[in-house]
């Protein structure tokens, strides 16, 4: 098989509009969530969220194209653009050899609320022709082949909260294959809306924690009380490794190990000891060829949700066995909050980090350690410690598993 690298990052989360920025957020142990703003949620039961501030698709898009683009493709195209600027040398890249795999989770909810109170209050006549074209989920990772002219495979995961994960799972494995040698990979996603963030309060998933948004997004901790819902976009650019070394690409970390599998037991619950969480991080180990002791960080899906959490800790522990307290894991949405379909992209890049500057980013507000969680979650503070070999997790509605491994290059 093929050998892939990792040669370019690109991010726009809560936490900032770049790379650097939203690292910066993560490590610092902030959170960056707030009272909602992009609509009037003052009577609602959920009030806040992790919003993308002060994002300007301008900078990456013309004018013409941001009004026939929504949100979450904007998003993409963002990350994208930062990813391939890092990598260098685009004019290497043939075109036929590289493609883009990008997933979402659900797309378009706010156009979709908009164009159904449009058609409502105002008829057939006055639905855009673009409604359809910038609403599905795929035109992601369509508008970003557009912009950078690849032509290779073209596609988009749809697996609720595992969408980026597998996206780059799936985009590794082309490479390795031999089916490309680039693809531009990752998740995006902007659903903070009055329908997204209601439907999401009826499953009893959501923090109600209003009066205090800082503090409401807390994995692994006793108090927590729901999720919070993010948005953005999170983006790496995988390179076979020839390719890379032959046109002197910068080397961030290589992807080593792809897992998957389905839990085959509820729409929305983690089974009990969650085994298709360990079976899925187990198969992305033994693709890696990783014993267990190599493992020094895990960033974890952990939502803030009480059984995630729980099962999720189960399941790392039954994976690793005396090794569980050894490894150091964290679960960033502390910080940015759970951002559905581009949570495996952002945390993906989160981890490619952590390997290329020996930093483990936290786990905000974990101030009282839930005692059916009793594993290294790295509390509160950055901390400094040499990753050799890092694993990222996502976990999805529908019972949908995904990891990756990541490994710092060695030549």
């Amino acid at each position: 098989m093929r050998r892939v690298v990792v040669t370019g990052l690109g991010l726009v989360t809560p936490g900032g509009n770049t790379v650097e920025e939203s690292w910066r957020s993560v490590l610092s142990g902030k959170s960056a969530i707030s009272t909602i703003t992009g609509y009037d949620a003052s009577s609602d039961p959920v009030q806040i969220a992790g919003e993308v501030k002060g994002f300007d698709p301008l900078h990456y898009l013309s004018a013409k194209e941001v009004g026939r683009t929504s949100r979450f493709v904007q998003f993409a195209v963002a990350a994208s653009k930062q990813a391939i600027e890092q990598a260098g040398a685009r004019e290497d890249f043939a075109a036929e050899r590289s493609g883009v795999s990008i997933g979402v989770g659900l797309g378009a909810i706010r156009d979709i609320e908009i164009n159904t109170m449009t058609l409502k209050e105002k008829g057939h006549r006055r639905i855009s022709p673009f409604f359809i074209p910038y609403s599905i989920p795929n035109m992601a990772a369509g508008e970003v082949s557009i912009q950078l002219g690849f032509q290779g495979p073209n596609m988009c995961t749809t697996t609720a909260c595992a969408s980026g994960t597998h996206a780059i799972g799936e985009a590794f494995h082309y490479i390795q294959s031999n089916r490309a040698d680039v693809m531009i990979c990752g998740g995006a996603e902007s659903t903070i809306s009055p329908l997204g963030v209601a439907s999401f309060n009826a499953l009893k998933a959501l923090s109600k924690r209003n009066d205090d948004p800082l503090q409401a997004s807390r994995p692994f901790d006793l108090h927590r009380d729901g999720f919070v819902m993010g948005e953005g976009a999170g983006v790496m650019v995988l390179e076979e490794l020839e390719h890379a070394k032959k046109r002197g690409a910068p080397i961030i970390c290589e992807m080593i190990g792809f897992g998957l599998s389905g839990d085959g037991y509820h729409i929305t619950a983690p089974p009990p000891g969650h085994d298709g969480g360990r079976r899925c991080m187990e198969m992305a180990l033994r693709e890696a060829n990783c014993p267990l002791e190599h493992l020094d960080y895990i960033n974890a899906h952990g939502t803030s949700t009480k059984l995630n959490d729980q099962y999720e800790s189960m399941a790392i522990a039954a994976l690793l066995g005396p090794l569980a307290k050894k490894v150091a894991i964290s679960s960033t949405k502390g910080v940015i909050g759970h951002c559905l379909g581009a949570a495996g992209g952002i945390e993906a890049v989160f981890t490619a980090l952590a390997i290329a500057n020996s930093q483990i980013p936290p786990t905000a507000n974990l101030t009282d350690p839930d005692p059916d969680c009793p594993l290294d979650y790295v509390p509160l503070e950055a901390r400094e410690q040499r990753v050799r070999v890092a694993m990222s997790n996502s976990f999805g509605f529908g019972g949908t598993n995904a990891a990756i491994v990541m490994g710092r290059f060695e030549g």
